[in-house]
């Protein structure tokens, strides 16, 4: 896992307000604005980490969604406060 994935997007995130999402290439053009596509893969591997350590949630038009198999557009944000 790419520490520098998991920085950036944390980063990302506490900038937004609670319960606003960010989309992955976000994170992947913060991380390298010329070769962000490439970064990709990464971000994806630290969102699945932290999905699986329950910090972070994916979502699909506002909705919870899983990750695993999950095709087109996502965004992530903090999993709101119970």
């Amino acid at each position: 896992m790419s520490q520098l994935a998991e920085e950036t997007l944390l980063a990302l995130l506490s900038q937004v307000r609670t319960g606003e999402s960010i989309s992955p290439n976000d994170v992947a053009k913060a991380m390298s604005a010329e070769n962000w596509q490439r970064e990709l893969p990464k971000v994806r591997a630290v969102i699945l980490s932290l999905v699986r350590q329950g910090r972070i949630e994916v979502v699909r038009k506002g909705k919870p969604v899983e990750l695993e198999g999950l095709k087109g557009i996502y965004r992530i944000r903090f999993v709101p406060a119970s």
